[in-house]
């Protein structure tokens, strides 16, 4: 970070710099999530689930640009999360929530000035054992979280719940260790939230926008593959060394 500028500066300026596609997702989920909210009574929490979403989708453009603003969009985007999904009754997405902050946010905001450059350089990929562990830890979490949640509470849906919650988690712990098979996991996440949002909605507890910001998530990863520096194809764009 240059001298001259204050934090703040700083941290705008990290929304420059990501490659062109991940601008144009943006703008393509802005006008999805307006039309949705408008397009329904609008009310508190709708406001909350389009600040939200929007933020969301802000972060999780930023992880892929590798840019420490993420850290902030990602806290704010978390709390707003977790009243939706208390409102949805899908309490495993609050808990989903908290990893992310406990994983992903608080560890960029503690180094967010060399978070940039330490992930850029320091990326690594999985062997055979971190799949194996990574994989059962997936299944391990899900079988726990899914049973335990729709024992002890009223959530309606804590199969797909704790599914989702599973893999995020694990995601999470993955990226937060800087691999990046991680974008394994968030494919599988988007895939697993988008169901079960689109549950939810049709099931008449939450609107529909959450459905579509995990739609959004889903086309963020497959960009991953082809621009981020997480992956060969972006390294090699920006003239950084490959994985190996």
């Amino acid at each position: 970070m240059d001298s001259s500028e204050n934090y703040f500066q700083w941290l705008f300026k990290q929304l420059k710099g990501w490659p062109q596609q991940n601008y144009y997702l943006f703008w393509f989920a802005l006008g999805c999530q307006i039309m949705t909210l408008v397009n329904g009574k609008i009310t508190g929490l709708t406001v909350i689930t389009f600040c939200g979403t929007m933020l969301g989708v802000l972060c999780v453009l930023a992880i892929n640009a590798t840019k420490a603003v993420n850290g902030w969009l990602g806290l704010v985007s978390a709390a707003c999360f977790i009243i939706v999904g208390f409102s949805a009754r899908n309490y495993l997405s609050i808990f989903e929530q908290i990893a992310y902050v406990v994983t992903l946010d608080l560890p960029v905001l503690i180094s967010v000035r060399s978070w940039n450059d330490d992930t850029k350089n320091h990326l690594r990929k999985f062997g055979a054992k971190e799949w194996v562990i990574s994989l059962a830890f997936t299944l391990i979490v899900w079988g726990l979280s899914a049973y335990l949640i729709g024992h002890l509470t009223n959530d309606p849906r804590p199969v797909y719940d704790g599914l989702a919650f599973s893999i995020s988690l694990t995601g999470g712990i993955v990226c937060f260790l800087r691999y990046s098979n991680q974008y394994f996991w968030w494919l599988f996440s988007g895939i697993a939230q988008l169901v079960l949002w689109a549950i939810t909605f049709a099931q008449g507890d939450a609107s529909l926008a959450m459905a579509i910001n995990a739609s959004i998530y889903v086309i963020n990863d497959i960009l991953a593959f082809t621009v981020s520096p997480w992956f060969n194809a972006g390294r090699k764009r920006l003239g950084l060394d490959t994985l190996k």
